[in-house]
């Protein structure tokens, strides 16, 4: 579905992603590991079109989107659920949910609404209130579900357990198996390692901006590097 050949992107002088390449099959779950400031979200944000690469390409469902805008990105099917959240705090809940859906058919609209309700009862009970009001569990689960409403083929979930209560993270990463299940493809980017090789099926190590290893995320998992500097493991699996 999705091929990012040698991309290269920078803030000015710095270069902040040098040289990546990695695919996502259709269907599947691939994740983005590495420490914070390693260049995993400037590269999400290289998908989404909020920032130009300067040499390489991306290539989406056989088509070279390398210089799309943003906004016609989603109109193809790739829609990006952003670090913090960032909901439209002084705007309802339900509200927010419809923006998500502003491409689609009002018909869709609200149907789609009744399933993300159905996802996230939480979101039916609190329909009515402002976002901005919501505990950050909540609001991370409007993030994703104002994503859903767009109907992505492609949802790039950037850091979905930051800053969140280990029950909400579990719960979170439950709803990615399901959508998984229902043959969602995502990409997420996560500094939670665990939750992220746990639940994807190959992932990406991301280190200063190069990848410096990749493959199955049960491989990977037991990767002595990878346990010591990432799962807080020692060679032999102890804490």
């Amino acid at each position: 579905m999705l091929q990012v050949i040698g991309i290269k992107v920078a803030y000015g002088p710095i270069e902040a992603v040098k040289d990546v390449s990695f695919c996502i099959g259709e269907g599947s779950i691939v994740s983005l590991i590495g420490p914070n400031g390693a260049g995993k979200s400037t590269i999400l944000n290289a998908l989404s079109g909020l920032v130009p690469v300067r040499s390489g390409s991306i290539v989406f469902n056989g088509n070279d989107i390398t210089r799309m805008s943003a906004h016609r990105r989603v109109a193809e099917g790739i829609v990006q659920v952003p670090e913090g959240r960032q909901v439209l705090a002084g705007m309802s809940v339900r509200e927010n949910l419809e923006l998500g859906g502003y491409r689609q058919p009002g018909r869709n609209v609200l149907a789609d609404i009744g399933r993300m309700e159905e996802y996230f009862p939480v979101l039916r009970q609190r329909s009515r209130s402002v976002a901005g009001s919501l505990s950050g569990g909540e609001q991370q689960v409007l993030a994703i579900a104002r994503g859903l409403m767009a109907r992505p083929k492609l949802l790039l979930l950037d850091e979905p357990s930051l800053g969140l209560a280990p029950l909400i993270v579990r719960f979170i990463f439950e709803f990615i198996r399901k959508l998984r299940d229902e043959g969602q493809t995502i990409l997420v980017v996560e500094q939670n390692a665990r939750q992220a090789l746990a639940v994807s099926s190959y992932a990406y190590v991301i280190e200063s901006g190069r990848v410096v290893l990749h493959g199955n995320s049960e491989q990977l998992q037991s990767d002595p590097a990878i346990a010591r500097a990432y799962l807080g493991l020692s060679v032999n699996g102890e804490q």
